[in-house]
């Protein structure tokens, strides 16, 4: 299938600080696809060079088959782009930052408002609302709409969900599944592991560097041998305990439990009784499902 998005050795750096470190990526035409990592990853920083805001150090990226360096002008008509950050005119209206976004590539609201009627539905009730006013979700609705208004060929959405309610991030994440449903290729980036499985492909990053890149399912195959999850009345005692016993090889928090990963010769009944034995009464133990927070987990410490 035909690459929208082709980055190949691609770094930056600034100072002695290597934000990226020769990253080599394609994701398809008409797909979504997931940059999972954490803060600092280096995520943003690769946006940007795909937006032509920042020029690679080594390395080279075409998005819709134009390089982002040579063809900077033009890549700029075809893609939209979402920053973290809400990067509207706070003190424009609703109607008046669609205007003023939709002039700016030269088009008008009618020409393309099909693209966004689904997401624009709810905002349409309040047009002459300053875009400032707005809440979480609805400032979040109002930016796809702002950078969709082109009709780009491709969607270029950094940490979109970052700081919004559950409900309207799962909101978002159903308007981009009907996206993509109309052909356009979308990347987008999250620091919330969970959201990576609504992703056809996703790639892990962390400190500059491509851990690794497939379907969620085919990456966390195998996850689930030797790993338990545990818990207890006293967390932080069991988890030094836990630490402590010679076959257990890492032990982490994981929401209301441990995440304990073990080797082939752990025995969850023997560990019990010795953390019984420690004062740990009411330890318990029995096997997790891994997912992609714990693959991530084992990628990066075997990264360090």
């Amino acid at each position: 299938m035909k690459s929208a998005i082709d980055i190949q050795g691609l770094t930056k750096r600034y100072g002695k600080l290597t934000a990226l470190d020769h990253v080599t990526l394609s994701v398809s035409e008409g797909s979504l696809f997931g940059l999972i990592g954490p803060d600092g990853a280096g995520k943003t920083t690769l946006y940007q060079i795909l937006t032509t805001l920042l020029s690679p150090d080594e390395g080279s990226a075409t998005v819709a088959g134009l390089d982002v360096v040579k063809d900077y002008r033009q890549l700029r008509t075809e893609i939209g782009y979402m920053p973290e950050r809400f990067s509207l005119y706070p003190d424009l209206t609703v109607d008046e930052n669609l205007h003023f976004f939709a002039s700016l590539f030269g088009v008008g609201v009618r020409d393309n408002f099909d693209m966004i009627a689904p997401i624009f539905d709810q905002l349409k009730k309040f047009p002459n609302r300053r875009a400032g006013a707005l809440s979480g979700g609805m400032k979040q609705k109002l930016a796809l709409s702002c950078a969709l208004i082109h009709r780009p060929k491709v969607l270029l959405l950094d940490e979109p969900t970052t700081g919004v309610d559950a409900v309207s991030r799962s909101e978002f994440w159903e308007m981009l599944a009907t996206l993509k449903e109309k052909g356009i290729t979308i990347l987008v980036s999250t620091s919330y592991m969970d959201e990576a499985e609504r992703c056809e492909r996703i790639a892990l990053i962390n400190r500059g560097r491509i851990l690794d890149v497939n379907t969620p399912g085919r990456l966390i195959e195998g996850l689930d041998k030797n790993l338990y999850n545990a818990s207890a009345q006293a967390m932080y005692p069991l988890l030094e305990a836990l630490r402590r016993l010679p076959d257990v090889r890492d032990c982490y928090t994981f929401g209301a439990t441990l995440h304990v990963v073990t080797s082939d010769g752990f025995n969850p009944v023997e560990a019990v009784g010795k953390l019984r034995q420690e004062g740990l009464d009411d330890a318990q133990i029995w096997p997790a499902k891994g997912n992609i927070e714990d693959l991530f987990i084992k990628l990066a410490k075997d990264d360090g």
